[in-house]
């Protein structure tokens, strides 16, 4: 009996011996699962990691890879856009100053990997809101310039929301005050924001009322 119990346990330490390195490749592969796409070098001049580096340099820590394929691109988001929201024809980089619904599904089409970026926080005075988002994209701008510089040269930012880097806007493109700097927002080139988070895994939802925490949404398109 001893000996049968002796042969178990040297029989179940070598197996273990022989599983340990695969469950530690396991759990590392679900660990990075929260971030997509591990262990991915885009060929650019940086690796995965170091453009990772960079986010969180810059404060931004709740972000994940995607692949531009995961981007959900509607036409109903354009007449969103263009009947019903205060800021049409009012922001120089939202519609009508903005491509068409065809020209914004080719344009992710010419990338292969993005990374989005999630913003909590309430804030129950709308008022805040425009510097809260101005902040943001002021930060994100950075980013994108930071990815630029590292040989990422189709590094092109989605801010979280629309531009809000001046206080007044001119409403067009050829009178905006920061024309090196103005981005869209991803509503402006047709994506359904919603629909493509929902997909991801991340919380979204209509907001009643002012006193419930914003999920926010930001794209950095890589490569």
């Amino acid at each position: 009996m001893f000996y049968t119990q002796l042969f178990f346990l040297c029989n179940l330490h070598s197996t273990l011996f022989f599983l340990w390195p695969l469950a530690i490749g396991f759990w590392t592969l679900v660990y990075h699962s929260s971030h997509r796409l591990p262990f991915i070098n885009f060929g650019g001049g940086m690796e995965h990691a170091e453009l990772e580096r960079i986010f969180i340099e810059h404060g931004f820590e709740n972000f994940t890879w995607i692949y531009a394929s995961d981007i959900e691109v509607a036409q109903w988001v354009r007449m969103k856009c263009t009947y019903g929201c205060g800021s049409y024809g009012k922001k120089a980089t939202c519609p009508p100053n903005a491509p068409s619904f065809e020209e914004c599904r080719r344009f992710f089409q010419d990338y292969g990997t993005g990374v989005l970026f999630h913003f909590r926080k309430k804030l129950e005075d709308p008022e805040k809101r425009d510097i809260y988002t101005r902040k943001i994209n002021s930060g994100l701008l950075k980013v994108e310039r930071d990815v630029f510089l590292s040989d990422y040269r189709k590094a092109f930012l989605f801010f979280m929301d629309e531009c809000q880097l001046c206080e007044h806007c001119p409403g067009t493109l050829l009178e905006c005050r920061n024309p090196r700097m103005a981005r869209p927002s991803p509503e402006s080139f047709c994506v359904d924001v919603f629909a493509t988070v929902k997909k991801l895994g991340y919380p979204i939802e209509v907001l009643k009322d002012y006193d419930r925490e914003m999920n926010r949404y930001a794209f950095l398109m890589v490569e």
